[in-house]
């Protein structure tokens, strides 16, 4: 599930490493679902042991180490990983550790519950070619309007489904696509091709305050609990959601009962009076 602001907030709660010396990076015996992480344990350590690191960034939806060698770890948490400084939720889905000397985090942590998530090392050369403009599109939060009408302007596809293109913007999920459109009044079918200058505007702007305050509230965690932040507590955007997975309740805005519908597999929530399909976004 974690998508931008659940992988921001997992960054910044490890950006005390910044600085710290890499002792170590272990694969943690697991009887669960083994997940990737390359290169080879061995290779992996070799590369990594006695790098400072440099920075902590992020690419769309994966944490991202910077090293002083010029290698980055890049963490993908993909549905159920959590990136940690502190004992996870359980041991037995506990994956992988990076242990630090010199600084106040004495370990970063991997754990993931499903097993669906990633740990890669690559050279700087390696993560230009995968994650470079070509591959990802420009992250969310800094998303021009005018850079979302040229990678979706064009498309017959539903707003909706594309804006969970990576490959047009970086860092947009399920759950904030539904938020988003409801702050910009877009019905989430419209086409990419029938939306006007202003709606661009509309839902960039959209885009940026939902996800902004989404990190301010460090993520959302569902009914299952499974996101933590990086202290293993839980977000708290959950509790400020207008549509996402509350259909037939009230509408914050208009008070009409929140539809949902099911588009590319996805459930979409949205309010038919607030985001009608015929008309432009009003303000607000």
């Amino acid at each position: 599930m974690p998508e931008l602001p659940e992988v921001e907030t997992m960054r910044r709660g490890i950006l005390d490493a910044v600085g710290s010396r890499v002792v170590d990076a272990a694969k943690i015996r697991c009887s669960r679902k083994p997940i990737e992480i390359t290169p080879a344990q061995a290779s992996f350590r070799r590369r990594v042991r006695g790098a400072m690191v440099a920075e902590l960034a992020r690419a769309g939806k994966r944490v991202v180490i910077w090293l002083d060698t010029d290698d980055a770890i890049v963490i993908e948490p993909r549905m159920t990983g959590l990136v940690l400084v502190v004992d996870p939720p359980t041991s037995e889905h506990l994956r992988w550790r990076l242990q630090l000397a010199d600084g106040p985090i004495d370990e970063i942590l991997y754990w993931d519950r499903r097993g669906l998530g990633n740990v890669r090392l690559f050279s700087r050369e390696e993560y230009d070619s995968r994650f470079g403009l070509e591959k990802i599109g420009p992250d969310a939060l800094e998303i021009t309007a005018d850079e979302f009408r040229e990678r979706l302007g064009g498309s017959r596809r539903e707003i909706k489904p594309a804006l969970l293109d990576q490959r047009a913007v970086a860092g947009i999920g399920n759950l904030y696509a539904s938020e988003i459109l409801h702050v910009a009044r877009i019905h989430p079918q419209r086409k990419c091709s029938a939306m006007t200058r202003q709606q661009w505007q509309s839902l960039v702007a959209a885009t940026h305050s939902v996800l902004a305050e989404a990190i301010r509230y460090e993520g959302s965690t569902l009914g299952d609990g499974t996101y933590r932040n990086a202290l293993n507590q839980a977000g708290g955007y959950q509790n400020m959601h207008r549509v996402y997975n509350r259909a037939e309740q009230l509408c914050p805005r208009c008070s009409a009962k929140i539809k949902r519908l099911v588009q590319t597999q996805r459930s979409t929530f949205f309010c038919a009076k607030c985001q009608t399909i015929a008309r432009g976004p009003a303000g607000g």
